[in-house]
């Protein structure tokens, strides 16, 4: 369902106000009807006893609309405000997972609705307390594990070079070599991912960044053997970030991508302006044709505290045509040293890096499932403030 749905739903149900007048208007005139029915009645019957008669047909009509009124309140207002405040309840003891149900009538309907956006608010911005948290701590874990590595992998790199001088067998020092560098290489993305963000943030052409390093792979060969499609909107808004540490983020994307595509497969790169909908899922582009559809299921994306709804800014995209990500790997897929690929392949840090990178210049990445069969990672920056 999209966002705008429920707003849709609550504005054809009846108001509640309505419907309790409706009712209680028919309930009076029909309690006159009667009343004038059943003493024309009991006169007609019999007469000497009629007023007896009126006054026990008048208590059990009375009666009877008095539990028709307790029916009706019950229904149209005890069961639903019962409804919301065991969700209320159930969030204040910390159940932010709880969700009120729909009513049958607008005015509980639209509370509904807003004590779910409020509830989904807060969890957001518990997701990103805890996110934040989980960046640091492991941030100070991972500086402390890369300068504990550091120094003997430095001593290593001394102790092997004067095998070589020694006349060490090739092949042997060779392999310590190049584990040498494996090793190198896992301490400096530890580093890359602990190290601090300090420059101030600015106004940044997302548009231009995409297509930086979509030729700078370009010119490098990387997307041989591939069908790779640039689709980069005319009216992308400028962001907030940092243009190097942008470009280096979606280059790692784009090298993910070549891995995950097979020969011949379909790579594409784009970045456009964009209104954010946490759980919205759109089932075509704005260039698609009429009859086309993507069938893919809403699922709730992260957010910010910041964003409200429809907030505007730009979407980066990377699509490929691979194997995809499985929808239970596509949350712990950020986290450092999660990799699906192959031992030996990866450090598991480039995800994560890219996934810091993003929450440090104020924007959101996912991942969803692409249309051209593999995975799509996204990543959306709200537009500069008075743009």
């Amino acid at each position: 369902m999209v966002q705008g749905e429920p707003a849709l739903m609550g504005a054809s149900k009846p108001a509640l106000r309505a419907e309790l007048l409706f009712y209680l208007t028919f309930l009076v005139a029909f309690a006159l009807l009667v009343g004038v029915a059943t003493s024309l009645l009991a006169l007609a019957i019999a007469p000497d006893r009629g007023v007896a008669i009126i006054v026990i047909l008048v208590a059990l009509e009375v009666g009877i609309f008095v539990l028709y009124g307790h029916s009706l309140v019950t229904r149209l207002v005890l069961r639903p405000l019962d409804r919301v405040m065991e969700t209320a309840d159930a969030v204040a003891d910390g159940d932010l997972g709880a969700r009120a149900p729909d009513a049958a009538t607008r005015d509980f309907a639209t509370l509904a609705q807003r004590l779910n956006r409020m509830t989904d608010r807060l969890l957001d911005a518990q997701s990103q307390l805890v996110r934040s948290e989980k960046l640091a701590s492991i941030g100070r874990l991972a500086a402390g594990v890369a300068h504990e590595v550091g120094n003997p992998l430095g001593a290593i790199v001394t102790y092997l070079e004067v095998l070589r001088r020694r006349g060490a067998d090739e092949e042997v020092t060779a392999g310590i070599a190049r584990e040498v560098e494996r090793v190198d290489k896992i301490v400096r993305s530890l580093l890359d991912y602990a190290r601090p963000q300090e420059d101030p943030l600015a106004p940044v052409d997302t548009a231009r960044v995409v297509q930086g390093a979509f030729e700078l792979l370009r010119a490098q060969g990387a997307f041989r053997r591939l069908h790779v499609e640039l689709d980069v909107g005319s009216d992308v808004p400028m962001v907030l970030g940092r243009a190097h540490v942008l470009e280096q983020a979606l280059v790692n994307l784009f090298l993910n991508a070549i891995d995950a595509t097979p020969p011949d497969g379909a790579i594409v790169i784009g970045a456009r302006r964009w209104a954010y909908e946490p759980g919205q899922a759109i089932p075509k582009r704005a260039d698609d044709p009429g009859y086309a559809r993507f069938p893919r299921t809403s699922e709730r994306r992260p957010a910010r505290i910041e964003f409200s709804a429809g907030q505007p800014g730009a979407l980066l995209f990377v699509a490929d045509s691979g194997s995809g990500v499985p929808p239970a790997d596509r949350e712990k897929i950020f986290e450092p040293f999660y990799t699906t690929k192959e031992p030996g392949h990866g450090t598991g840090l480039g995800l994560a890096i890219v996934a810091r990178s993003v929450h440090e210049m104020g924007g959101v990445v996912w991942v969803d499932g692409a249309r051209e069969g593999g995975a799509a990672f996204k990543l959306f920056f709200p537009i500069v403030p008075g743009s």
